[in-house]
C-alpha cells in the first residue's frame, strides 16, 4: 500500500497549551498534519494556538477544519495564514467550508456556494502576494515574500459543492470515512475537475472522521454517535435543497429521518443526546473503530479509494490512548515502515 498522510483533529477546548501539547505530541507520533475547528464562540480561538503549535513543531502543516467565509473577512483569512507561513515557511493549509457552528450558534445561515467559491480564489491569490478584484477593488497583500503559497480544501457533501471542489479547490475535505459515499464524492470531484481541464491527480483528498482504537465496540460506537449527528447537519440543508431527487445517495440522506433538531451546546461531543437518532450502523460507516488491524483494513480501503490523507477527529474519552496506538500500530505501517 502507498504512503498516507494521518492528520489530527481537535477542538480548541482550554487550556490552550494543552491543545499545542497534543499537537507536539502528535508530530513526534508521526502525525503530518495538525487541524482544528473553527467555531470561536464555542472553542478558543484557533489560529492563536496553531502560532504556538507551528512554533514548537518543525514540519508539521497545520489549518482550520474547517474555517468559513461568513464569520472572518476573506482578506484576514489570507493574512492570517500568510503570517504564519512567512514565519513558519508555507506550513498552513486553509481548510474552508460554507460554515456550520460558527455561523449557526449565532442565529446565522452558512454562506453560499458561489461566496464560497469567490472566496477560494481570493484567499488564496492574497496570501501568494498576488492582487485580486475584491468586490470591484484591487487588492494586494504587498508584504508577502516571494514564493509564497496557500493550499485552500473544501469541505462538502452535496452535488454543487462537490462540482465547486473540483473547478477550484485543491484539495478536498470530506468529514466521513464510509467507502462508499467516499467513492462516490472522489468520483464526483475528480469529473468536474476534468469537465473544468484542471488535472484531478493535483486535488489532494482529505477524509476527516473519528478513529477510536479497542475492542469494545458497543462503547466506542457510543463515543463517536455524536459525529453522525455533526454530518446530519450538512446532509438535512442537502434534503432540504435536493429532496428525494436522488441526486444524493440515500446512504448519506437516509439515517436522519429521526432528526429532531440539534444542541449546539454540545457540538463534537459524545453525549449529546440530540445525536441519538444516529444507528450503530452509521457510526461503523462514517467512524473507523476497532484495534489497529481494523483501522488499517478500513485505511487501506479508503487509500485504493484515492484519499490521500485520513485526519482524526479526536473528540472521545481515548483521545491519547488512541494517539498512542496510532502512532506505533498504525502510522509506520501506512508510510512502509518510514516515519
Amino acid at each position: 500500500m502507498s504512503p498516507m498522510d494521518v492528520g489530527l483533529v481537535l477542538q480548541t477546548d482550554p487550556p490552550g497549551s494543552a491543545v499545542v501539547d497534543r499537537m507536539v505530541r502528535a508530530e513526534e507520533l508521526g502525525f503530518s498534519h495538525g487541524w482544528t475547528f473553527d467555531s470561536h464562540v464555542l472553542w478558543q480561538e484557533p489560529y492563536v494556538i496553531l502560532s504556538q503549535v507551528l512554533a514548537r513543531t518543525s514540519r508539521l502543516v497545520v489549518g482550520p477544519m474547517v474555517t468559513n467565509p461568513a464569520t472572518r473577512d476573506w482578506t484576514v483569512i489570507a493574512s492570517l495564514h500568510a503570517t504564519l507561513n512567512e514565519m513558519h515557511g508555507n506550513r498552513t493549509i486553509c481548510g474552508i467550508g460554507r460554515g456550520d457552528s460558527a455561523v449557526r450558534v449565532q442565529g446565522r445561515k452558512p454562506t453560499t456556494l458561489a461566496r464560497l467559491a469567490d472566496s477560494v480564489q481570493v484567499i488564496r491569490e492574497l496570501a501568494a502576494g498576488r492582487a485580486v478584484d475584491v468586490e470591484g477593488t484591487s487588492i494586494r497583500i504587498p508584504w508577502v515574500p516571494a514564493g509564497a503559497s496557500l493550499p485552500v480544501w473544501v469541505a462538502g457533501y452535496g452535488p454543487k459543492a462537490l462540482e465547486l471542489v473540483g473547478r477550484y479547490a485543491d484539495g478536498f475535505i470530506l468529514q466521513l470515512a464510509d467507502p462508499y459515499l467516499v467513492e462516490w464524492t472522489v468520483k464526483s470531484v475528480r469529473a468536474a475537475a476534468e469537465a473544468a481541464g484542471r488535472d484531478p491527480a493535483r486535488i489532494t483528498v482529505c477524509v476527516a472522521a473519528p478513529a477510536y482504537v479497542g475492542d469494545d465496540l458497543a462503547h466506542a460506537r457510543d463515543q463517536c454517535r455524536w459525529f453522525g449527528g455533526m454530518v446530519g447537519n450538512h446532509v438535512a440543508d442537502l434534503v432540504t435543497r435536493y429532496g428525494e431527487s436522488g441526486a444524493v445517495p440515500a446512504e448519506l440522506t437516509g439515517y436522519i429521518k429521526g432528526r429532531e433538531g440539534y444542541d449546539y451546546s454540545h457540538h463534537g461531543k459524545a453525549g449529546n443526546r440530540t445525536t441519538d437518532f444516529v444507528p450503530d450502523e452509521v457510526v461503523d460507516r462514517f467512524c473507523l473503530l476497532g484495534p489497529p488491524s481494523a483501522q488499517l483494513e478500513r485505511l487501506a480501503g479508503l487509500r485504493e479509494l484515492g484519499v490521500d490523507q485520513f485526519a482524526v477527529y479526536a473528540m472521545h474519552d481515548a483521545v491519547d490512548a488512541t494517539l498512542e496506538a496510532y502512532g506505533t500500530d498504525v502510522i509506520p505501517r501506512l508510510q512502509g515502515g518510514r516515519r
